[in-house]
């Protein structure tokens, strides 16, 4: 757990494991996508700033946190995005989201494949109920445990990704569907993606005991 990460809060599922829960608790900022405010207020903390169309507050919170509202009516783009912008336009870009999956699998898919437009301008990641998901724009490492479960999503089909570290080798592999890659695993404290020709999605889930 790193302290004093900015939060966005999206208006999926709300958190209920305590690895999400705790960076909500230990975070230096929280941004609300404006339909989350209310539940991070049921959940006794504040939000930093409230951002999005502002279609889905009510008029008691939009009096009450009048002060660090920010609309921005244009829909061109989710409240999501609009929220990763407006953080990163302040020197906000080291980011965890919250919230952005569960209620719609539509929201879901399309939150997740955002994270690798957010990877161009921000350090961001996704933390669900369940595990982490990371955008790679490029090749790299990431720390894991022996057994952690790890799957692989390619954005474009064109992509070659060879892997170490995994049970199940991938060597020069072009998946050609997003479940090729999928229900992997780490065999050491760490696995390496070598890849080229696209983004990836990378999702790590926790440890259970």
């Amino acid at each position: 757990m790193m302290k004093g990460k900015t939060v966005i809060l999206a208006d999926g599922q709300f958190p209920a494991h305590n690895i999400p829960l705790d960076y909500l608790r230990n975070a230096g900022h929280i941004i609300c996508c404006d339909g989350a405010v209310k539940s991070l207020i049921d959940f006794g903390i504040e939000p930093f700033a409230i951002v999005g169309d502002c279609d889905s507050i009510t008029e008691e919170i939009s009096l009450k946190y009048s002060d660090r509202i920010f609309r921005i009516d244009e829909q061109e783009t989710n409240d999501l995005t609009k929220s990763v912008r407006w953080c990163v336009a302040r020197g906000l870009s080291d980011i965890v989201i919250l919230g952005a999956t569960g209620k719609r699998e539509d929201h879901t898919i399309g939150n997740i494949s955002l994270l690798v437009e957010y990877a161009k301008i921000a350090n961001v990641m996704m933390v669900t109920d369940t595990g982490y998901i990371y955008p790679a724009l490029s090749s790299r490492k990431f720390n894991s445990f022996p057994g952690q479960q790890v799957s692989i999503f390619s954005i474009n089909n064109d992509t070659e990704i060879t892997a170490s570290g995994l049970k199940y080798p991938l060597v020069k592999r072009k998946p050609g569907n997003w479940w090729e890659a999928t229900l992997n695993e780490a065999i050491s404290t760490s696995f390496s993606l070598t890849f080229k020709g696209g983004p990836l999605i990378v999702y790590l889930k926790f440890f259970e005991t």
